[in-house]
């Protein structure tokens, strides 16, 4: 039974550069033209053609080697996922210098941990950046979507609606926009009071 070290990296954007992650494949001991990569995939997009090259790779006795958990999987039921099938393959799993057989069960309990602190590490980023982008919006720096039609178009489009001779359908087609838009500009505008002229 041979022992052959399969490593896989991962980044999550076109931008970021996978050079650290490989390096620190091979310090580990896997042989370069043994790394499978990812790039410009999340942790949470399990349709990873590199993972499954990687995954395709091992043999009973491999070990599948990753830097950190996170390049792998970021929630618990993928994790888990990919821990069945390494363990139902006699494959083990080595996370840096650490070597975890998920079919032992103080191996699998310790995958479990890891894989938990992973997707809440995960949660936290997802928080920040909603809390990011909800500051930055009450300082004014994030604006929703412009109007698609101008102040003197949507004030048109409420007198036109208010005549009574448009409907919804016409005013989407007459201003090119849906009638969704259409319902949320009225919704925007304050109806037109027509003032009639008192008689002399």
């Amino acid at each position: 039974m041979t022992n052959t070290l399969i490593g896989y990296a991962r980044c999550s954007t076109d931008k970021q550069d996978l050079a650290a992650q490989r390096d620190a494949l091979v310090q580990l001991g896997v042989a370069p033209d043994r790394i499978y990569t990812d790039h410009g995939f999340t942790g949470t997009n399990r349709a990873r053609p590199g993972l499954d090259q990687a995954l395709a790779a091992v043999r009973n006795g491999d070990t599948l080697v990753v830097p950190k958990l996170d390049r792998l999987a970021r929630s618990v039921p993928d994790a888990r996922a990919i821990g069945d099938q390494l363990t139902a393959r006699g494959v083990r799993l080595q996370l840096s210098a650490s070597v975890h057989d998920p079919g032992d069960p103080m191996g699998k309990l310790f995958f479990n941990i890891l894989a938990t602190f992973a997707e809440f590490e995960a949660d936290l980023i997802r928080m920040r950046t909603r809390e990011g982008m909800a500051v930055a919006r009450a300082r004014g720096k994030l604006r929703g979507k412009k109007p698609k039609l101008s102040d003197r178009q949507q004030k048109e489009l409420r007198r036109m609606y208010d005549t009574g001779d448009y409907s919804i359908s016409d005013l989407a087609e007459l201003f090119s926009i849906s009638r969704p838009t259409v319902y949320r500009t009225l919704g925007r505008q304050p109806t037109v009071t027509a003032v009639t002229a008192e008689p002399a």
